[in-house]
């Protein structure tokens, strides 16, 4: 009998936490939750408790921790209730862990990401900002410890499975030639220019294809998503930026490619949901059953590409240029865009001041090597009141 894999789920209630935990429960026999963890949704967290019996619930918030902790003692309950980051650190390294599907959304996933880095763990990565942020710092955690890591994001897990089976992290010595990454071009691909200035934040959280939160909605929409997916791209395959194409597909339906020397292109496409990327990182080098529809291609008919237009989406630039710059420019350019997506989320900005802040932000402020976390954390500290100066003149 195999020995159940026991799994931290960080940011269990947000989408890709939640398709997790749904492939994890098709696979009892596989598959225990070992840790739940979200920032603030306290109701969604203990149902989760309820169902899955993990052994330990993280809260970011405390104030929402201490509403689980009481749920979860009235319900009699054994799921010990913990609060904040150094927890969300204990529940990505502690020795009873073998998988870690890192999910919180922002600089927040950063600590318990590079945890279960130095803690040698099986890493499902579907947090960008651990690699836009402290991708040298969180790779050499990786080779150090021997840990497994597993891109979840779909082009980057399409990369994964396009790419020679044990890629060594050279593409020149695999025969590549240059990595492809899709992108859906969002809901604004074809909308005139003229009209951007008064896009609102409910019509850049309606993707046409993927079911996201509404941050990464709004980076979709920006195509800020894909300058990340870049910047990821870069650390997670040894791929220089010129190495690196997007394309725009808006079937979403080829996840990315890989081309070939020899003049081969090697897709890896399925239906637009990410339980199929999860159940890969899971059972990696197995194929287990997702609960996703096989794709059929007669439905779908047509494939269309088309270059991204940098007019329109100025932020896939300023990604390029960050990663060019490198250093401290990546995080420069996340935080900076983070506070710039809130604001518009909060109508204080309108969508196409978003990239004018980062720009701004990149501008001002000096770019310098990473050479351990506090680096990284200083100039994302640096970028935030760089961009809030910057609403306020």
């Amino acid at each position: 009998m195999n020995k159940l894999q026991s799994l931290t789920v960080l940011g269990s209630t947000g989408s890709i936490g939640k398709s997790t935990l749904d492939v994890a429960a098709r696979h009892p026999d596989k598959y225990q939750i070992f840790a739940l963890t979200a920032y603030q949704q306290d109701e969604l967290l203990f149902e989760q408790c309820c169902r899955f019996k993990p052994r330990f619930a993280v809260m970011l918030d405390e104030p929402a921790g201490m509403r689980l902790a009481q749920r979860i003692a009235t319900a009699g309950l054994k799921t010990e209730v913990l609060y904040g980051v150094a927890a969300l650190e204990q529940v990505s390294s502690s020795p009873e862990v073998d998988a870690v599907m890192a999910a919180i959304v922002g600089a927040a996933g950063l600590r318990p990401t590079l945890a279960a880095a130095r803690a040698g763990k099986r890493i499902l990565l579907a947090n960008k900002e651990t690699l836009v942020m402290a991708g040298r710092i969180f790779m050499d955690a990786v080779r150090q410890s021997g840990s497994l890591l597993l891109p979840i994001d779909s082009e980057h897990n399409a990369i994964f499975q396009a790419l020679p089976n044990n890629y060594s992290g050279n593409l020149n010595a695999s025969g590549v030639s240059k990595i492809l990454l899709t992108a859906s071009g969002g809901p604004f691909r074809n909308t005139p220019l003229s009209d951007l200035q008064q896009v609102t934040p409910e019509q850049a959280c309606a993707h046409p294809n993927w079911s996201m939160g509404r941050k990464i909605s709004v980076d979709s929409a920006t195509m800020m998503n894909k300058g990340l997916e870049v910047i990821e791209a870069h650390w997670l395959f040894n791929a220089s930026a010129d190495a690196i194409q997007v394309v725009i597909h808006p079937q979403s339906v080829i996840h990315s490619m890989v081309q070939y020397v020899d003049g081969s292109v090697l897709a890896q496409l399925g239906n637009p949901d990410m339980r199929t990327p999860i159940a890969y990182g899971l059972a990696y080098p197995e194929r287990i059953d997702a609960g996703v529809a096989a794709l059929d291609l007669f439905k779908i008919a047509r494939l269309d590409f088309v270059a991204p237009d940098l007019e329109r989406f100025p932020c896939l630039e300023l990604a390029y240029r960050a990663l060019r710059a490198g250093g401290t420019a990546p995080a420069l350019m996340n935080a900076a865009n983070e506070v710039a997506v809130e604001a518009f989320l909060d109508k204080r900005i309108a969508f196409l001041d978003i990239p004018r802040l980062i720009a701004d932000v990149l501008d001002k402020l000096p770019y310098v090597a990473v050479n351990v976390l506090d680096d990284v954390l200083l100039a994302d500290a640096q970028a935030r009141s760089a961009a809030q100066d910057w609403m306020l003149h």
